[in-house]
């Protein structure tokens, strides 16, 4: 009987030792579950990008609240942490490493400078954390953990020089930028594609990013009396102070901008009328999921809503790229998200996004004019822009 009650003893001790065991698996696994997916986005709060940032944090924001309403990813909840890169390559550098290394950022999303992207770059390499850059930019930046889901000039340049050529009669142009690879990355594919199809530029003026004085530029400009200017500054601050003087000095020619956004257009008033963009988002696309995604804007952030633009859309079209990378490789492990980035897409205001062309997207992309609302009325659309060789080396 001792022999039976010991066996006993010994078989209830190893079954509650199985339910411990188990039991602290199971709340192992609820912690491990309740542990947010961290989603760093760096941006220029403050300097150039200070006017167009708060419409980027808001989009990321209407992302999140969507997916965590919705169960999160693989059934954590998302959250976001925002850190301010002074729209400079001094500011990337501390929110890049703080996000990536002391906050522990699963991933990175964001819209910034090329000043800031670059000097952001090999914290990232370092770090071996996935970063979507949504920011337009000059193109052909590569790197092995990031993705762009913004355009480059092979996509945005050729309808606003073409409109010029073929529409204004332009054989003539004087290009402005702001001195940094944006700025500098832009014209020069500008100037190229110019003089390839004819024409001439007669001026090629740049000023520092957090210059504010374009007067000595504008003299130049009416000297040489083109037919028309094209120019690429730091998004924001930059495109209010040149197109306020432009304005101011009595420039009338054509005006093409590459950088401007239509919320950096609204906040300009009356001086920006007038103005050919060309990008990838305008308010007025006429699609359902651009309508529903308005609607979600004004419902969540009211009165308070910034203008959702081609700087801030990418942000919250990113997010969801980010999602479906996760769940298709069923984890938030660099080495099997980043390919999985590559297979999945998203149908979002933009229309179908898909980073599978060197880690760049084509896009549908649309020549507009800025009217005295600041609203942009489409002039034309270009169906799914291939971006052109970018990233070849990278797999």
């Amino acid at each position: 009987m001792k022999r039976i009650s010991s066996l006993l003893t010994a078989g209830r001790s190893r079954c509650l030792a199985s339910v411990l065991l188990v039991s602290l698996a199971m709340a192992s696994h609820a912690a491990i579950a309740a542990d947010p997916i961290r989603i760093g986005v760096p941006v220029g709060l403050s300097g150039a990008n200070s006017v167009v940032a708060p419409s980027v944090v808001q989009a990321a924001q209407l992302a999140v609240d969507e997916i965590n309403a919705k169960g999160g990813i693989l059934g954590r909840q998302v959250a976001l942490e925002v850190a301010d890169d002074g729209s400079g390559a001094a500011g990337a550098q501390k929110a890049f490493d703080s996000l990536i290394f002391e906050k522990k950022v699963n991933a990175l999303i964001s819209m910034e400078t090329s000043a800031a992207r670059n000097a952001g770059l090999p914290i990232v390499t370092r770090g071996k954390v996935p970063f979507i850059y949504t920011s337009f930019y000059e193109g052909r930046s590569c790197n092995r953990y990031m993705y762009v889901d913004a355009w480059v000039p092979d996509q945005q340049v050729a309808p606003i020089v073409d409109y010029f050529m073929k529409q204004q009669k332009a054989k003539t142009f004087f290009l402005i930028g702001s001195d940094y690879a944006f700025g500098r990355g832009m014209l020069d594919f500008t100037k190229t594609y110019i003089e390839k199809h004819g024409g001439k530029v007669v001026g090629n003026e740049y000023l520092p990013m957090d210059g504010s004085d374009w007067t000595s530029i504008i003299s130049k400009l009416q000297a040489a009396k083109p037919d028309a200017i094209i120019t690429s500054t730091a998004g924001g601050a930059p495109n209010v102070t040149l197109t306020k003087q432009l304005r101011a000095a009595g420039v009338r020619v054509p005006y093409g901008n590459l950088a401007v956004d239509e919320g950096t257009a609204k906040s300009m008033g009356a001086d920006a009328q007038g103005i050919y963009i060309s990008g990838s988002y305008v308010t007025n696309i006429d699609t359902p999921a651009n309508h529903a995604f308005l609607a979600a804007m004004q419902k969540r952030f009211g009165a308070d809503l910034k203008t959702p633009n081609d700087l801030s859309v990418p942000e919250y079209e990113a997010i969801y790229l980010y999602k479906a990378a996760v769940e298709k490789a069923g984890s938030v492990d660099t080495a099997k998200v980043i390919p999985a980035l590559a297979q999945v897409s998203f149908d979002g205001p933009r229309g179908h996004i898909q980073m599978d062309k060197q880690r760049h997207t084509p896009l549908t992309m649309y020549l507009g004019q800025v009217q005295a609302d600041g609203s942009v009325k489409v002039i034309e659309s270009f169906r799914n822009v291939d971006p052109g060789a970018q990233c070849p080396a990278l797999k």
